[in-house]
């Protein structure tokens, strides 16, 4: 009995250790949490083609992880780089010619104003949208602040520049070794799990076929609308073509949403100032080029590997990006996929 007992003790304080010492190992890493989840993200993303390279040199996994990683530099890491060096170069320009005056939002919706019909007007004058004063006003702060922003992000990325890359250098010394060993480190994590194995594989494969889909899917339509949004403004000579084709991207993100919150103003803008055929192109385009880009794509990409319903991509989405920023648009609805799944273990044949 006293054994037992002694026995008890000692498993309750190995526990108790075990989780204070992962605390402690978790808070060490929380300053490159980013760094890690990405080097994760990306090890998960091209293992399969890192298999593939290692089929082709089955004894030489230093060397297969190696050209996996430079593979991975030369298709993600250097375009997303040399993209965020013009955006901050557009975003500066942008912040000059706010501060200086030349571009005036209130103006422009001052003419949006007075091209719209009475109607128009009348349903915006009991709104209290009509008053030029107040949404002068308005508008201006709105602009004030939005140059601020601007400025302080191109600032903070001046600033952290050190900072940048050792983040970076640390994804990349981490994902050659998820690379490399990732297999046999899965194995350890999935033997260490307190579960059965039916569980843990389900489990498993819901975590890397959402970080694939998620990633693979929403990058993919992303990158599109955004490079097809940045190319139709540089050919109707709208200003800074590259930073609103990154928030158009951006806003592509989130599912329902999409680039149309972009693109949409600057079209009523043309239709308002009599720039009829820029008005009509862009409509077009972003209707039936744009729009189906995410409503073909992302179904494809998205939904059929995920399996969860739009509306819980959206908010998984939209709330995994208030609590961690961009990285939000992964863990949200990683997180919503895992939520789904244990429920569903928990309750077989229940639909959530």
């Amino acid at each position: 009995m006293i054994h037992e007992t002694h026995s008890k003790l000692q498993d309750r304080t190995f526990l108790l250790l075990l989780i204070l010492v992962s605390i402690a190992f978790l808070a060490i890493l929380w300053p490159y949490y980013e760094a890690v989840f990405w080097g994760v993200a990306l090890a998960i993303l091209f293992a399969p083609l890192h298999r593939r390279l290692l089929a082709r040199m089955p004894r030489r996994h230093n060397l297969a992880a190696l050209s996996t990683l430079l593979l991975i530099l030369v298709l993600v890491i250097l375009p997303v780089t040399l993209l965020s060096v013009s955006l901050v170069q557009e975003a500066t320009h942008l912040y000059e010619r706010l501060r200086s005056g030349q571009l005036n939002f209130g103006a422009y919706v001052q003419q949006v104003m007075a091209a719209l019909p009475s109607w128009a007007v009348g349903w915006l004058d009991r709104l209290g949208l009509t008053n030029a004063a107040s949404l002068q006003n308005k508008l201006s702060s709105v602009s004030v602040q939005a140059s601020q922003l601007i400025a302080t992000r191109a600032l903070n990325i001046g600033q952290n520049t050190l900072q940048f890359v050792v983040s970076l250098g640390v994804m990349l010394y981490l994902l050659f070794f998820l690379l490399r060993d990732g297999r046999a480190l899965a194995a350890r994590i999935r033997n260490a799990v307190p579960l059965n194995e039916e569980h843990k594989a389900r489990l498993a494969g819901k975590f890397t076929t959402v970080i694939r889909a998620t990633l693979k899917g929403n990058l993919m339509v992303a990158a599109t609308q955004g490079l097809l949004g940045g190319l139709i403004f540089w050919a109707l000579g709208v200003q800074a073509p590259i930073l609103w084709g990154v928030l158009m991207a951006f806003l592509s993100l989130l599912p329902a949403v999409g680039a149309g919150l972009i693109w949409g103003p600057v079209a009523i803008y043309f239709f308002a100032t009599g720039a009829m055929w820029q008005a009509f192109a862009l409509t077009a385009f972003g209707i039936a080029v744009i729009g189906m880009v995410d409503n073909v794509l992302r179904p494809v990409l998205v939904g059929r590997d995920t399996k969860m319903p739009d509306y819980v991509v959206l908010i998984s989405t939209l709330g995994g990006m208030t609590l961690f920023g961009i990285n939000g648009f992964v863990i949200g609805p990683v997180v919503a996929a895992l939520f789904m799944a244990c429920w569903d273990l928990f309750a077989p044949g229940e639909a959530v």
